[in-house]
């Protein structure tokens, strides 16, 4: 294949919202998709499903986003295949139920690991080959806004917009040892399902971060990068009781991954608007 063509790549993408961007994107983009899943025989049957229904530029690749071996083999391979990156949709997330017996500080651990660091190496394993005109999409929730947070302090460290991303790596990872403390609470992080929360808090800080970092590649124009909540969609990890069907949630994501050229970056979307962070 020529170093020319175009790829987009979506993470978490055998089931749910990923699959739905998936299904859409391929109508929208003059390039293969990269259907991504840490699980391989899932992967698989769901990109051969897409492949089935006609939508034959859909190729799987497995991928597990918390794994840096995975990810450089990812990078190794759109970059011997296609010469760079496109479209890059980091969907992969992970919410503990209310239920969950998990202890609490495993919450933190692993959802900040898929969560938020999972983002940032990924975007940041592929910022090199991101071409000019190329879209980074961060799907993200409405319950990462800002107003979570009881703490003045971490607000205005996280609303900060010279916000490094050493210091918010290291408002992350105490938040872990919070957890761990069991003095999460009282420090000011978000109370309610406090690991989705905060990593989404952390998500979106990250987004402003990123969209700096690529318009000072050097050699490169127009590379967006931008957030996004798709709503509360009908998912194994939202239940049935959600408003929004997958296709429906998928469509703001779509929409950022298409942006014309001269769009704004670093921002957070809802229902293709930009709302406040």
């Amino acid at each position: 294949m020529s170093s020319q063509s175009r790829v987009a790549i979506i993470t978490g993408a055998n089931r749910g919202i990923g699959y739905a961007i998936v299904k859409a994107l391929a109508s929208a983009f003059d390039g293969d998709v990269l259907l991504t899943a840490r699980n391989s025989k899932l992967g698989e049957k769901a990109a051969g499903e897409l492949n089935a229904s006609g939508l034959k530029q859909i190729k799987f690749y497995q991928l597990d986003v918390t794994d840096e071996s995975s990810i450089e083999l990812l990078r190794k391979h759109v970059v011997s295949y296609y010469g760079g990156v496109d479209v890059l949709v980091n969907n992969a997330g992970v919410l503990y139920k209310t239920a969950s017996t998990v202890p609490l500080p495993e919450q933190a651990r692993e959802t900040v690991k898929v969560n938020f660091t999972a983002v940032l190496n990924l975007t940041k394993a592929l910022m090199p080959f991101l071409r000019s005109h190329s879209r980074v999409v961060n799907v993200s929730s409405q319950l990462g806004k800002l107003g979570k947070l009881k703490s003045t302090v971490l607000k205005a460290k996280f609303a900060s917009d010279s916000l490094q991303e050493s210091e918010l790596v290291d408002l992350m990872n105490q938040f872990v040892k919070d957890v761990e403390a069991g003095v999460h609470i009282e420090r000011g992080w978000p109370p309610e399902s406090s690991a989705y929360y905060t990593t989404k808090i952390g998500l979106n800080a990250l987004t402003k971060i990123l969209a700096k970092d690529a318009a000072a590649l050097s050699g490169k124009e127009d590379i967006l990068i931008n957030t996004c909540c798709p709503g509360w969609v009908k998912t194994e990890m939202s239940g049935p009781g959600a408003t929004k069907s997958p296709d429906e949630g998928a469509e703001t994501p779509v929409y950022l991954a298409t942006l014309p050229q001269g769009s704004p970056a670093g921002k957070f979307f809802y229902n293709k608007s930009i709302i406040d962070f």
